[in-house]
């Protein structure tokens, strides 16, 4: 293993562990030797995580739990430098849309239900800052850490029907440039912050919007391929060499950064 993009031995915390995005980098992580700590959501999660990443060896816990609750997060984060004496990384991959906060071609935006658009923006802003709260308090205590946010495509344009979603999106990706500047000023070179913009990849909440039963796109789905330069979608294990890069130190003067993995989506104008 080339020992400048290594991340063996380093103790990584990632939440969303048990979805799609976050169960692909939490599996990929420890097959390259780093002890992962797999946040989930509910505790029928734990045992099957933990089973997957044990395949791989290593040192690795899954702990069930709330990341909007900064209390509770407080406390998962001592218990987990107790046991590992360290934490190197934190990738925040909890998130996702809720479809109540969406506005579909035949709906008003002045229809939408307050309360969805709050439990959108809680879910990924909230989810996103509250973890980085406490574990940045550690990693400026250790004077070392590495922090990786997940941003979208919808933060790089207004995607039409995604309006909650793709406004808590482009609130991560403005926190993530913001606190990179945060931990680098008071702190040190040796914090980092950056995110991930993922483009276009099927998984369980979008399946239906992008591919019809018989397994064709969607006229959504044509309107992305005809803006996707590489004409596909991603694959999600193409997310996890761009994670690893960024927790490693390779990347060791990155900071700020929030990283398209699209297919070229954001680069392209579609004429």
């Amino acid at each position: 293993m080339n020992g400048l993009f290594s991340i063996e031995g380093k103790n990584a915390v990632i939440s969303g562990a048990a979805g799609v995005l976050g169960g692909s980098i939490a599996r990929h992580f420890a097959g390259q030797g780093a002890n992962v700590i797999g946040l989930v959501h509910r505790p029928e999660q734990v045992e099957p995580l933990l089973a997957d990443l044990s395949a791989s060896g290593g040192n690795h816990t899954c702990i069930a739990c709330n990341v909007m609750d900064r209390e509770e997060m407080t406390g998962i984060a001592g218990s987990i430098k107790e046991k590992y004496g360290r934490i190197d990384i934190l990738i925040n991959v909890a998130g996702g849309n809720v479809p109540g906060a969406s506005i579909l071609p035949d709906q008003n935006f002045w229809d939408m239900k307050t309360e969805d658009w709050e439990k959108v923006v809680a879910l990924n802003l909230n989810g996103t800052v509250f973890p980085c709260i406490v574990f940045s308090e550690i990693f400026a205590k250790q004077g070392e850490g590495c922090i990786l946010n997940i941003s979208s495509m919808a933060a790089y344009a207004a995607l039409t029907r995604v309006a909650g979603y793709g406004a808590a999106k482009e609130g991560v990706s403005n926190f993530t440039r913001w606190l990179s500047a945060e931990m680098a000023l008071k702190y040190g070179d040796k914090i980092r912050v950056n995110a991930l913009a993922p483009g276009f990849f099927i998984g369980k909440q979008n399946k239906n919007i992008l591919l019809n039963p018989d397994g064709s796109l969607t006229e959504r789905s044509k309107k992305v391929m005809a803006k996707t330069p590489m004409g596909r979608f991603g694959d999600i294990k193409e997310l996890n060499g761009a994670a690893q890069f960024l927790c490693s130190d390779a990347a060791s003067f990155i900071t700020g950064v929030v990283l398209p993995v699209d297919g070229g989506f954001s680069s392209f104008s579609g004429v």
